[in-house]
């Protein structure tokens, strides 16, 4: 563990004389691109595990299945499932949220995300791979999302 670190040490040296900054933008605006494979939204901010303010330090993150809630200039709000994809908050204050696929919440059919949900678990029965197990646990994890989304 001693030799490691040591042969680290120069690389966190390194890392220790970089600065960190903050996604700036002119005034508090922030300009925010969400898209899926299927739509792309207007949004002027959004949250779904972590909300994105002004002077955001830039991060790259994965999106996991779940509801992206949409604030509106006027203050309404618009709820969005996604089932995956990533969030980019860049040092010029840009934000691009691209996911897989993405669909307004008012348009998902329960009974539909349900009957997904039970193929899904059936796919992860029969499963006899390796691969086919961590396929199954994902089309499970999107669908169990997507029956709570549409509740």
């Amino acid at each position: 563990m001693a030799t490691l670190a040591r042969t680290l040490r120069p690389a966190f040296r390194c890392l220790r004389s970089q600065a960190r900054s903050y996604a700036e933008a002119s005034g508090n605006e922030m300009k925010f691109t969400f898209a899926g494979a299927n739509q792309v939204f207007d949004v002027p901010s959004f949250s779904g595990s972590f909300g994105i303010l002004p002077k955001h330090v830039p991060t790259l993150a994965v999106l996991k299945p779940g509801v992206v809630t949409v604030y509106q200039d006027d203050g309404t709000t618009k709820k969005v499932f996604v089932s995956s994809g990533t969030v980019t908050i860049n040092e010029d204050a840009s934000v691009q949220i691209l996911a897989e696929e993405a669909h307004p919440v008012e348009n998902l059919d329960n009974s539909a995300a349900r009957d997904i949900l039970s193929k899904a678990q059936s796919q992860l029965n029969s499963a006899s791979s390796e691969q086919d197990k961590a396929e199954a646990a994902i089309a499970i994890e999107v669908a169990e999302a997507l029956v709570q989304a549409s509740s």
